[in-house]
């Protein structure tokens, strides 16, 4: 074999490695997407689980804003009727809407947590304390599976987009992943405040 044709297999072998090395690359990264999407599901569903015990709670009181519980049953029901999959990460639409219920049941909780203030037999009762404290881990997690999904998710998405490995990617079926759409991503880099002392506010 000439010099010129073992040159020849010699790239032919590098490039094979390379797209190879790229490939493998992208199956993790995928992999990664997949594996963060499943914890923040599993984050929020947590702090869907969190809610009945709540309402317990609140419903054995003579609260006067029943607006309000309903707002958070609502919302509840919403966020969990939400069909989501590991498919959800491919699609923007889907990803937009389970992330609008999520905000929804948010608003709705903090607002219900205002209002238990002005109950000192609430506040007060130790199950309601108990509940304070699993949601407030609860969404500390929440915001820490968000985040890592967030640059989980860019990192893939700049992988496939790459020149060359954007041409592997479209060869092998690798596409961009959706994310969530934050105004201020480094408002998600910090757990939302949630002061349970707070005094009721006044007209």
């Amino acid at each position: 074999m000439s010099k010129f044709l073992m040159g020849i297999v010699a790239i032919v072998i590098v490039c094979g490695m390379y797209a190879v090395g790229l490939y493998n690359k992208m199956i993790s990264g995928d992999e990664g997407v997949t594996a963060a999407w499943s914890e923040v599901v599993n984050q929020y569903q947590r702090r869907a689980d969190l809610i009945p015990n709540l309402m317990k709670v609140v419903k054995g009181a003579e609260v006067a804003e029943k607006d309000v519980l309903l707002s958070v049953v609502e919302a509840r029901n919403k966020a969990t009727s939400v069909q989501v999959t590991p498919d959800t990460v491919n699609n923007p639409e889907a990803l937009e809407k389970f992330q609008a219920v999520q905000s929804q049941l948010g608003g709705a909780l903090s607002r219900l947590l205002v209002t238990v203030e002005r109950y000192p037999d609430i506040k007060f009762n130790q199950n309601y304390l108990d509940f304070q404290a699993q949601l407030e881990g609860t969404e500390n997690r929440i915001t820490v599976a968000r985040k890592r999904y967030i640059e989980t998710v860019r990192d893939y998405n700049t992988s496939v987009r790459k020149f060359p490995a954007s041409y592997i990617a479209k060869m092998m079926g690798f596409s961009t992943k959706a994310n969530f759409s934050v105004e201020n991503e480094e408002a998600i880099s910090k757990p939302p405040e949630v002061d349970f002392n707070q005094a009721p506010a006044t007209n």
